[in-house]
């Protein structure tokens, strides 16, 4: 009997590459909608700046570039249009994938469609940040601030998954 060699990596960074490509390709075809900002209060659960984990320094923008340096990796672009560009990169322990955004509406946004699929995103202010193992977002995390969202797949609520930051 044959056996195929096992391989290091889980078929699974595929998929979530797949459905971060899909979401930004509804995206940008029009999928964006109004109500983000009542949307996000939903989803903080009403958290203050004040209940903050003083720990994780306070989300700022950053360029694709900037978040793939965070975690010691440089990133390659793989898509850019006028209102987003993604980039993804690899180091020995994980996989990114790293979204900005010209606008928190355009991020929200993206965000609504890419949670339709369920995952874990480390969210700041105009980007979104995914690793696969997503143990990887919390390093991540203490370094960029954010907050890490979590959600199911199409039907259940997003919800984060850590206090947000302001």
């Amino acid at each position: 009997m044959r056996t195929r060699p096992s391989s290091p990596r889980s078929p699974r960074p595929r998929s979530r590459t797949t459905a971060l490509v899909a979401a930004a390709a509804v995206l940008t075809l029009g999928a964006c909608e109004g109500g983000a900002e009542d949307e996000r209060k939903k989803r903080s659960g009403g958290a203050s700046a004040a209940s903050a984990e003083p720990s994780v320094p306070r989300a700022r923008a950053a360029e694709v570039e900037e978040l793939a340096g965070s975690v010691g990796c440089t990133a390659k672009i793989v898509m850019e249009v006028d209102d987003y560009r993604q980039g993804t990169c690899e180091t020995d322990q994980a996989e990114y994938v790293f979204l900005t955004f010209t606008t928190e509406v355009g991020k929200r946004g993206w965000l609504e469609v890419a949670q339709m699929y369920g995952g874990v995103y480390l969210v700041g202010k105009r980007w979104v940040l995914s690793a696969n193992p997503a143990r990887y977002m919390t390093a991540a995390r203490a370094e960029l601030g954010g907050t890490i969202e979590e959600s199911g797949s199409y039907g259940s609520t997003p919800a984060p998954a850590s206090t947000p930051t302001p």
